[in-house]
């Protein structure tokens, strides 16, 4: 599979950061991914959260589904990753979301 450019990338970032309620989001992500796809990426955000607060693999398998795999992928982004998940964890909890 040949990778796409990075204006391509940059321009769906654009897409996101243009939306401007929730309604928009899920509109815009109900047309650009599969509900499988939509589900997935959630798992991954609640596995980082109950990851930060502690919560062993087998607990998080437990409340979530996530495989032990996914549940390893999202520490590793956690722990020397670029900070996403922990810079969007913080803002949800400022915006007590």
């Amino acid at each position: 599979m040949q990778r796409m450019d990075k204006t391509a990338i940059n321009k769906l970032y654009s897409a996101i950061l243009s939306l401007k309620s929730n309604e928009e989001c899920s509109a815009f992500f109900d047309d650009i991914c599969t509900v499988q796809e939509i589900e997935a990426l959630a798992q991954r955000l609640e596995v980082a959260c109950q990851l930060l607060e502690g919560k062993s693999y087998v607990d998080i398998n437990k409340c979530t589904g996530a495989s032990t795999a996914t549940i390893c992928r999202v520490s590793r982004c956690l722990n020397y990753g670029d900070g996403g998940y922990k810079t969007v964890i913080d803002r949800m909890k400022e915006n007590s979301i």
